[in-house]
């Protein structure tokens, strides 16, 4: 700090002796000292003069000359004046370069302020929704897509799925949006055109229905005749009615398979009514806890258990908790996870269902001691047919798809599931429901 003010100090101190010198000569000496000091400031109030004018032309002009600390500091104003101009240059080419990008993309892209308004769109977001330029700029997007779908989507603020809603403009146009916060609670909303897929995802939800629904009767009379032939079945070869018996067994195998097919079409082709009455889970837990017992009965038998034991299966619910659903598709979502937990744990295992309240919301838990399952298989557990162990689970009967049928379930209702489970502590699934969905008794 001394060394860089040193050169100023030196000639203010020359200045200074020489305003002594000449003031003694003059036998006023104080006045001369006023009169130097008053000098040196004004010449440096003009440098500091000069400065601001510099600063405020801002037309890229060099400095003035000028020297000592004024010098220094006007050439280093200069070097960070041309290195600003040149950040902000190529800030500008590179925004530049992204709004072309975007404005090349095909999936339309909205910006939305903090407040909702609309900030920049694209000219495919324009198109797939169309917004004009020039009047639609920081209008509240909820005046322009009036969809209550999308409005309840954009104001709960959950967004961890896309929203599928039609285009406003344009006919048979089927779009994903999906919107990501960002900043000060702004949010980016990006917009597929999915018009393509839709067609040819309902292409493949008709295929599945109506070929399971061609096979239902046949199979049904198959069947049928089946379970009539091995009820006659004693006076034939033990060869035959073996061979009669594994077809009959396998005929209902199929029969199921196309149930739960068709169940899976309904699940993902309807809509799901939204004036439902209040569903009482507790009783509803209860009926299928008595099922799950049967079942659990008979599959000890069956196997030819030597203790003879079936499950034990308790139930832990708050019968104050109410929630608005369907009943048959939770039956049948619930139903899948018990009746999993009997089919995939030896006799004699514990098994609970829960249904409580928890933080804004309610859950219900299968929570079962069986070996548990490995981790790899989880993510993939509510996959159409995926299996774990094939030869394990064409022995029990299932059919491959009770837990893409209980993910569909709960996506109807707003819930998600949820999969723990560690190899040799057991297994524990748990539905969660939102808030919106109960109801008081």
């Amino acid at each position: 700090m001394l060394a860089l003010l040193r050169p100023e100090l030196w000639h203010l101190s020359v200045w200074l002796l020489a305003g002594l010198l000449l003031g003694f000569w003059l036998d006023a000496w104080l006045g001369m000292l006023c009169l130097v000091l008053l000098t040196y400031l004004l010449m440096q109030l003009r440098q500091l003069a000069r400065l601001v004018r510099w600063l405020e032309r801002d037309d890229g002009a060099e400095p003035p000359e000028a020297g000592g600390l004024w010098g220094r500091l006007f050439d280093i104003l200069w070097r960070r004046q041309r290195t600003a101009q040149s950040e902000i240059h190529r800030l500008q080419g590179r925004l530049a370069r992204i709004e072309e990008s975007g404005q090349a993309l095909r999936d339309g892209v909205v910006m939305v302020d903090e407040r909702g308004d609309l900030e920049w769109w694209n000219p495919a977001a324009q198109r797939f929704l169309g917004l004009h330029r020039d009047k639609d700029r920081g209008q509240p997007i909820l005046n322009l897509l009036r969809d209550p779908h999308f409005v309840a989507y954009f104001e709960t603020g959950v967004y961890q799925a896309p929203l599928l809603l039609p285009s406003p403009v344009l006919e048979k146009v089927q779009l994903e949006c999906q919107i990501t916060r960002f900043g000060e609670n702004e949010r980016l909303m990006v917009i597929r055109d999915v018009s393509r897929q839709q067609r040819l995802e309902r292409m493949r939800q008709d295929f599945v229905a109506n070929v399971s629904h061609e096979l239902r009767t046949p199979l049904t009379v198959l069947a049928g005749y089946l379970e009539t032939f091995v009820d006659g079945s004693q006076d034939l070869p033990p060869r035959w009615r073996r061979g009669l018996v594994q077809m009959h067994q396998q005929s209902r195998r199929m029969e199921h398979l196309v149930k739960d097919l068709l169940m899976l079409s309904q699940l993902e082709s309807s809509v799901l009514e939204s004036d439902r009455e209040p569903l009482p889970v507790a009783r509803l837990l209860e009926s299928i806890r008595q099922d799950a017992l049967a079942v659990s009965a008979e599959q000890s038998h069956s196997d030819a258990s030597p203790s003879g034991s079936s499950h034990s299966i308790s139930l832990e619910a708050d019968a104050q908790l109410f929630l608005l659903g369907s009943e048959q598709e939770l039956r049948s979502a619930i139903s899948n996870l018990v009746v999993n937990a009997v089919k995939y744990t030896p006799p004699g295992t514990e098994i609970l269902l829960r249904w409580q309240l928890e933080n804004g919301g309610a859950r219900l838990e299968v929570i079962d001691s069986g070996k548990g399952i490995e981790p790899q298989h989880l993510a993939r557990l509510t996959e159409r047919f995926y299996r774990i162990d094939k030869d394990r689970s064409s022995t029990t009967g299932g059919t491959g798809l009770g837990l893409a049928i209980v993910k569909h379930v709960m996506l109807r209702h707003q819930g998600r599931l949820e999969i723990r489970s560690e190899v040799g502590e057991g297994s524990r699934f748990i539905c969660h429901f939102p808030a919106s969905r109960l109801a008081n008794s």
